[in-house]
């Protein structure tokens, strides 16, 4: 089967031939439809964390948002079989821990991260392996299309499982987003569609806008001279908002993001840092202290959370394919990886042809 490999940090990725894999006892094979392409390939291409030993080695197939078909399942599979249609999570845990069976699975502690380990390769290929396949894989409804699906994959996700499983947003809170990339795009998109008011930040009129049409209440730009923008994001939301989620990263956005809240308000981390805060940023704590703001961290979703999206999707009529604004080829990841250096990608990007 043709894949995408990671041979040099920073360098094309190679698409060569590599052998069909084949399904453990307990896993299936998917054949890859489309997968998305995310920031955290581009962190993993870039050979960030090594600064936490998470650094993706080289040699590895990159690819972690991939929706398809079943093409073969191990003979302790009971829950799917060849023809299913599926979305693989990039959190795969393990079925059995403690976290996997209170249905934390995104944060099992012997669970394997897709695309990003060696014992779980990637899915810029055409074919996936899946371990522990009864408990990873998800059912995708038939009126969700594989390219759609794989919109989901990273971005919708991990925006879904921040905004309502770790800060608990409700219809009329205000919600801040600091960076309208795919993540945080989703991010509004899905708090708006829940009757939430948010203010979308970002340094680039065009993602402004494509917030706006996503359902964003009001917008800041973040690069001008104006007051700084935990004072306008406080303006705009009579004295903080209630949730504020830094998606990109950065130690400026995530302080910014948690200044932005109010009194007793939260704070949600998704981004992950770049090589320039190496893990860590520096926080005003005595402030967060003295206003009881809380910081919390968002990985991901667990596999079992997916039958609750896809619920919340239908009833709400959110398209997660209004995000999509490019389809690749396999041998187009490399070039729009190199993108995101100069924040350059719109939207979500899906590789469609492998």
């Amino acid at each position: 089967m043709r894949a995408a490999i990671l041979r040099s940090y920073g360098e094309p990725l190679a698409v060569r031939e590599l052998p069909t894999p084949e399904p453990a006892s307990t896993g299936a094979v998917v054949r890859v439809d489309a997968c998305g392409v995310c920031r955290s390939d581009w962190h993993a291409w870039k050979g960030h964390g090594e600064w936490a030993a998470d650094r993706v080695p080289r040699g590895q197939v990159l690819g972690h948002e991939p929706a398809g078909t079943v093409v073969a399942v191990g003979e302790d599979v009971a829950r799917f079989a060849p023809g299913d249609d599926v979305v693989v999570p990039f959190s795969l845990g393990d079925g059995t821990c403690r976290h996997c069976r209170r249905g934390h699975g995104n944060v099992c502690a012997d669970g394997r991260a897709l695309g990003f380990e060696p014992d779980a390769p990637g899915a810029f290929a055409e074919r996936v392996a899946v371990p522990d396949a009864d408990y990873n894989l998800v059912t995708r409804p038939s009126w969700l299309p594989a390219r759609d699906a794989a919109a989901l994959g990273c971005r919708y996700m991990t925006a879904y499982h921040a905004l309502f499983e770790r800060a608990g947003v409700d219809a009329g809170d205000w919600v801040a987003v600091h960076g309208c990339g795919g993540v945080g795009l989703s991010v509004t998109q899905l708090a708006a569609a829940a009757g939430a008011r948010v203010v979308a930040v970002d340094i680039d009129d065009e993602a402004l806008d494509r917030a706006r049409t996503l359902g964003a209440t009001a917008t800041v730009r973040g690069d001008t001279d104006q007051r700084p923008v935990p004072e306008r994001v406080r303006s705009l939301t009579d004295g903080g908002a209630d949730v504020s989620l830094d998606a990109l990263g950065r130690a400026e956005t995530c302080r910014n993001s948690v200044r932005s809240v109010r009194s007793r308000g939260t704070h949600v981390q998704i981004g992950l840092t770049t090589a320039a805060e190496r893990g860590a940023v520096e926080l005003p704590t005595d402030w967060m202290t003295r206003w009881e703001v809380s910081f919390l961290g968002a990985r991901g979703m667990p596999p079992t959370s997916y039958d609750d999206l896809f619920a919340f999707l239908e009833s709400t009529d959110v398209d997660p394919g209004s995000l999509v604004t490019r389809e690749l080829a396999l041998e187009d990841v490399s070039a729009r990886l190199a993108a995101m250096d100069e924040y350059a990608v719109r939207g979500v990007e899906v590789v469609t042809t492998t």
